[in-house]
């Protein structure tokens, strides 16, 4: 087992609450490729490394919960195996001695549609949706978002999600493959279809969501599988809409953390109002051997990732707030 990354934690302080994490494992019985960039990817692996992660938070007897950040199944995966696999990654999070909560990324899209996926993954949304919130202790709450709200994929074709998502990218992507980047400028190249929008409805839940956790006096972790702000992220891996969600939690003083999937090299950063963005690397990414999996210990002050091997640690510590808020 790969050994976690050194951080010493918050002076000694016993955590208010402590949680797994892991993203991207994008499990597939098939041998190892590389993605459209050329980085390799270990399909069969990650199911060792997912295995790995789950007895290593089991033998910490101090995790409360743990968090999947999508993608549990590769898009490669043959499509008369994507139900079977997908109960099979399932099956492993199970292993885990207490709940395990789920997001859905673009390549869990690709294998299973929303209605066959969510009730797998047990997610707890309605008509199709897939955001949800919880607070585990009383001084936190977990909002986990559905990027793929507005997408091209996982709706029904004729779904008004559907084709609002294809009318958004014929009018921001005039390539006849969406999923390519080729003439697009800088912000503008997140215009993908592997990528996706928070809508209209869930924009105005996380409005309400945070209104209810300021008047709880409450600190939020946002969870999203698509990163929500470009300094943690690469352009082409962000949420069509990142800027209208930040311009949501921005109202607000209770987001500290935004923790996200979906681009496998990782990244953090501070944004001008002192919220953090913490992208995960990914587990399929992970030679044989090496491991990307971490825990979280949550303080009153900071956040504290403890990664293993390929998952850099990282400090959060809370900021003042840095720029007014409206």
């Amino acid at each position: 087992m790969g050994s976690a990354n050194g951080l010493v934690g918050a002076q000694g302080k016993q955590p208010l609450l402590s949680f797994g994490v892991i993203s991207d494992v994008q499990y597939a019985d098939i041998p190892d490729g590389r993605s459209f960039i050329g980085v390799p990817r270990y399909y069969r692996h990650s199911i060792l490394v997912l295995q790995r992660a789950v007895q290593k938070w089991n033998d910490l007897r101090k995790l409360k919960f743990t968090i999947n950040f999508g993608d549990i199944v590769d898009g490669y995966c043959p499509k008369d195996q994507s139900l079977n696999v997908v109960k099979k990654l399932v099956h492993e999070f199970e292993i885990f001695d207490g709940p395990v909560y789920h997001m859905i990324g673009n390549h869990c899209l690709y294998n299973l549609t929303r209605d066959k996926l969510l009730p797998l993954l047990k997610i707890p949304g309605l008509d199709g949706r897939a955001y949800y919130d919880f607070s585990p202790i009383p001084e936190y709450r977990f909002v986990v978002l559905d990027g793929y709200d507005i997408s091209a994929i996982g709706w029904p074709h004729d779904h008004p999600n559907t084709v609002d998502a294809l009318k958004f990218l014929r009018e921001k992507n005039p390539n006849s493959e969406k999923n390519s980047p080729e003439g697009l400028v800088d912000l503008e190249r997140r215009f993908l279809m592997f990528n996706g929008a928070v809508g209209k409805e869930q924009l105005e839940w996380l409005d309400d969501v945070l209104q209810i956790a300021t008047k709880s006096n409450q600190k939020v972790v946002i969870c999203c599988h698509l990163p929500l702000d470009p300094g943690a992220s690469s352009i082409e891996a962000l949420l069509w809409n990142y800027d209208e969600v930040m311009d949501v939690i921005h109202r607000y003083n209770c987001v500290k953390v935004c923790l996200a999937g979906h681009d496998h090299k990782g990244g953090h950063t501070i944004d001008s109002y002192g919220v953090h963005h913490r992208v995960l690397e990914a587990a399929l990414e992970c030679p044989p051997g090496t491991d990307a999996f971490g825990y979280v210990d949550l303080f009153d002050d900071r956040l504290v990732l403890f990664g293993t091997d390929k998952m850099k640690s990282t400090e959060m510590i809370f900021t003042p707030n840095i720029c007014l808020r409206m």
